[in-house]
């Protein structure tokens, strides 16, 4: 899709709002959006990382200038090799995030698209991600299957 693009540190608070987006919409109601104030220079360094481990591929908004319409965010990640990855190489996708008044445009697609080409470009084995209901569809399409790992977290 020629409509993606590569985030740049310009992007970090429409990023960042659409992040919420996601998050709201796993949620089930809207969250603070507090913490963006803070998460912000973060996300610009980031973004301004080129050659880095962060990369986010994004559609800009049709109808509003300034805002963007869909947003794809992962990271490289290094486990231990095993069989089928013995390089350790490891994509994590998250933050995938269609503004609601643009969705059903195939946006997401093309920066999952966009996300995966730049995880093959370094040598990435593996691709892990964590669906909703809602996206699962969109990623088996693309390839992506269940595994019988669950997820943990421990927070601090």
């Amino acid at each position: 899709m020629s409509l993606v693009r590569r985030a740049v540190p310009e992007d970090a608070g429409e990023v960042l709002r659409l992040r919420q987006v996601m998050i709201d919409s796993m949620a089930g109601a809207e969250g603070s959006v507090e913490w963006q104030a803070e998460s912000l220079p973060t996300v610009r360094g980031r973004l301004a990382d080129v050659d880095g481990d962060f990369a986010a591929f994004v559609v800009d908004h049709p109808e509003r200038p300034g805002a963007l319409g869909a947003l794809v965010v992962g990271t490289l990640e290094y486990r231990i090799g095993r069989e089928g990855n013995p390089h350790g190489r490891t994509g994590f996708v998250f933050s995938v995030a269609t503004d609601p008044d643009v969705r059903r445009r195939g946006y997401a697609r093309g920066c999952m698209e966009a996300l995966l080409e730049w995880f093959r470009e370094r040598g990435v084995a593996q691709v892990d991600l964590t669906a909703s209901a809602e996206a699962a569809p969109l990623y088996a399409a693309m390839g992506f299957m269940r595994t019988p790992d669950p997820l943990m977290r421990l927070r601090f």
